[in-house]
């Protein structure tokens, strides 16, 4: 399971960049903060946590199902 805190993300679509397997896509709808989040495909997630690493405000966190 991934899980993103989107009232603390930015949008800076790094995990976007960084992910390996393209699991992030840009949302088209705002979070609070008036920034588009990234939405997660489950199940191509391959459970590397580089996404984890690389975001800037650890807003990503992946769990096992």
């Amino acid at each position: 399971m991934i899980y993103i805190n989107e009232d603390l993300c930015k949008g800076c679509f790094i995990c976007v960049d960084c992910c390996p397997m393209n699991v992030y896509t840009p949302s088209k709808e705002i979070n609070q903060k008036g920034v588009h989040v990234p939405i997660p495909e489950i199940e191509k997630c391959v459970k590397c946590q580089l996404c984890t690493l690389m975001c800037p405000d650890q807003v990503i966190s992946i769990e096992d199902d």
